[in-house]
């Protein structure tokens, strides 16, 4: 596979919420080693587009290819054994579990690129390092840990899933700044170690530190794609499409 094709690439996507349709023909794409933002208002459509894509909601239309898998009608089972993580916006931890149970449950076999190359391999050391503060409380519950400390774990247990991208849904929402800084730095990471992200975001300030290219949701469709620094440029889409 080479590094121009993309990971994962949705066209025409449609999703319904029961009778109600929220996606009009989704189209974007994400490469090996990119940080891309989905960047909407809130109701624009951004956590139902990863949903979508992973295959939680059972009412979607159109193309979704993973890895050239075609993932349209999968389940989200199929698209995690196949390396594409997903960090829901609830956090979800296993709360009785402790910190290294819940890694645990998230752990799946070492993975390698279609070239032969390893793919990024994650153990809780190494995560450890990523997030020192869950180094410092390996055998805690998880329900006994702050909102912050929950969004790390539920990061670091889909990355024991060693996955090639990540769909991270609203990484900077109601964390504490320090924690937020804490995701910036971790995004960039993973990118360094060779790991892809769609996030959704509604955090310009967020976005841009961590962001290679930008799309723009509004009302369940793109209306702008550029790169990040375009967009950060472009005071009248972001105006339009993202201000309060």
């Amino acid at each position: 596979m080479s590094t121009h094709e993309p990971l994962l690439q949705a066209k025409a996507l449609c999703a319904w919420y029961g009778a109600a349709q929220i996606l009009y023909d989704v189209d974007l794409e994400v490469r090996r080693g990119e940080v891309v933002a989905l960047m909407g208002r809130n109701g624009a459509g951004k956590s139902t587009t990863l949903k979508a894509l992973i295959g939680m909601l059972t009412k979607r239309r159109g193309a979704v290819r993973f890895l050239r898998h075609d993932i349209s009608k999968s389940e989200p089972h199929h698209a995690a054994r196949l390396g594409l993580g997903f960090v829901p916006e609830d956090r979800r931890v296993f709360t009785d579990l402790t910190v290294m149970e819940n890694l645990e449950v998230g752990k799946q076999p070492a993975r390698r690129w279609a070239d032969g190359s390893e793919a990024p391999l994650w153990t809780p050391e190494r995560l450890f390092k990523l997030f020192p503060n869950l180094g410092e409380m390996p055998n805690r519950p998880g329900g006994r840990m702050s909102g912050g400390e929950q969004q790390m774990l539920t990061v670091a247990r889909t990355l024991m899933g060693n996955p090639y991208l990540v769909l991270l849904d609203e990484p900077s929402e109601g964390v504490a700044p320090v924690i937020v800084e804490q995701m910036a730095n971790m995004i960039l990471e993973l990118k360094a170690q060779g790991v892809s992200i769609l996030l959704s975001e509604q955090n310009m300030h967020f976005a841009e530190l961590v962001s290679d290219r930008a799309y723009v949701l509004e009302k369940g469709q793109i209306r702008y794609h550029a790169t990040m620094a375009e967009l950060a440029a472009n005071d009248e889409v972001r105006r339009a499409y993202l201000s309060v």
